[in-house]
């Protein structure tokens, strides 16, 4: 079953394909509902795709606050309560010296993955301007504080609120509707962050991008619905859908952009 799904997507995306369809059949055979780490987008996107497949089955997504970019999935039986789903994620709040210093994403970032943390435990990284909070899957919320009191050369402590504490993140997707003449990669950038398709392609070359949180390097590469692309020094763009085609054979595309 799951390779005759992953004809329809990327063969780099087969073995998420294969860990999501044993999600399903797990959810299926057991009549439970299974939870997953955190998903990008992408992958979210794929998991509806498949779970849409199946009509004795429902999936909802829980990042901790509205509008999250990652998000742990439910996939559960029609006759469960979506109310009832627990979807196992703290928050933290990061108690620093604001006066003194200030803290960046990729700091908190590096420091939590640096402690041994997988990705996929580790949820949205948001900010206010001023505070910075992060969301986590419960089992490992006791292991990241024992293990993480320093961000860079900052000393920090972490402190547990309710989800409902969270903060009004500071940063707010622009979403914006053009057309490309394709979805390659470089034409994506460039048109995201207004750049010539030069400097785009230079960016992507240099190593200065990367596709769904994984570094990437080809500039003719085509994206599909729901990739994420993430520019060092310029921020992140999001192919949130493609449209149609206009009467000049040029795509219609909803971009969304993130800028640093």
């Amino acid at each position: 079953m799951a390779d005759r799904i992953a004809q329809h997507f990327r063969a780099e995306e087969a073995p998420f394909i294969e860990s999501a369809t044993g999600w399903i059949q797990q959810a299926s055979d057991e009549y439970r509902p299974i939870l997953t780490h955190f998903l990008n987008p992408r992958q979210q996107y794929i998991l509806s795709t498949l779970v849409n497949g199946d009509s004795e089955l429902k999936l909802k997504f829980q990042g901790g606050y509205p509008g999250a970019e990652m998000q742990r999935a439910a996939i559960y039986p029609g006759y469960v309560d979506s109310n009832e789903l627990d979807f196992e994620i703290n928050l933290f709040d990061i108690d620093y010296p604001r006066k003194f210093t200030q803290l960046q994403h990729g700091q908190i970032l590096g420091s939590i993955l640096g402690a041994g943390i997988d990705r996929d435990v580790l949820g949205d990284i948001i900010t206010d301007g001023d505070h910075w909070q992060f969301f986590i899957t419960a089992d490992m919320s006791r292991y990241v504080v024992a293990q993480v009191d320093r961000m860079g050369k900052i000393k920090v402590r972490l402190n547990q609120l309710d989800l409902a504490d969270h903060l009004a993140p500071l940063d707010a997707w622009e979403e914006e509707s053009t057309t490309l003449s394709s979805t390659r990669l470089d034409n994506v950038v460039a048109t995201g962050f207004h750049l010539s398709r030069h400097h785009a392609k230079e960016l992507i070359e240099a190593g200065r991008i990367q596709l769904n949180w994984n570094d990437f390097s080809r500039p003719d590469y085509q994206l599909e619905h729901q990739d994420i692309i993430s520019v060092r020094g310029f921020g992140r763009v999001r192919l949130t859908s493609v449209n149609g085609v206009t009467k000049k054979d040029k795509l219609k595309v909803t971009l969304a952009v993130l800028h640093k």
